[in-house]
């Protein structure tokens, strides 16, 4: 019934810039938490950022300083400014919301979209 819609990613050279953003439909009560999350074929998924309804934030060690993620109130939208790009940052990226839904608490993820750092 959630639906998250990614977009933004790319192919961006070394040190350049890239801002993803989520956009949740559906009847949603409320949502709670929106996150990025990265993987590599092969490793582990790790979260990027996570956000909270209140405006709490929290980043991985690996992108402290240089992305930044914040949320729209009016339409729940999250985004994540993505900063002086590395090599090591490519990977897929996928949205996920924390959601009340008709009662109920639920996981929801995107597709995920590419992001490709490369000179």
């Amino acid at each position: 019934q959630v639906q998250l819609v990614e977009s933004g990613g790319g192919l961006v050279q070394p040190g350049g810039s890239l801002r993803l953003s989520c956009a949740p439909s559906g009847r949603i009560e409320t949502i709670y938490m929106m996150g990025w999350y990265r993987q590599v074929p092969g490793k582990q998924r790790e979260l990027v950022a996570r956000i909270t309804t209140t405006g709490i934030t929290y980043y991985g060690d690996y992108v402290k300083g240089r992305f930044t993620i914040s949320r729209d109130n009016d339409n729940h939208a999250a985004h994540l400014e993505m900063n002086s790009l590395k090599p090591e940052d490519t990977a897929i990226y996928s949205c996920s919301a924390a959601a009340l839904v008709d009662g109920r608490v639920y996981d929801y993820w995107g597709q995920g979209t590419q992001v490709t750092v490369s000179s």
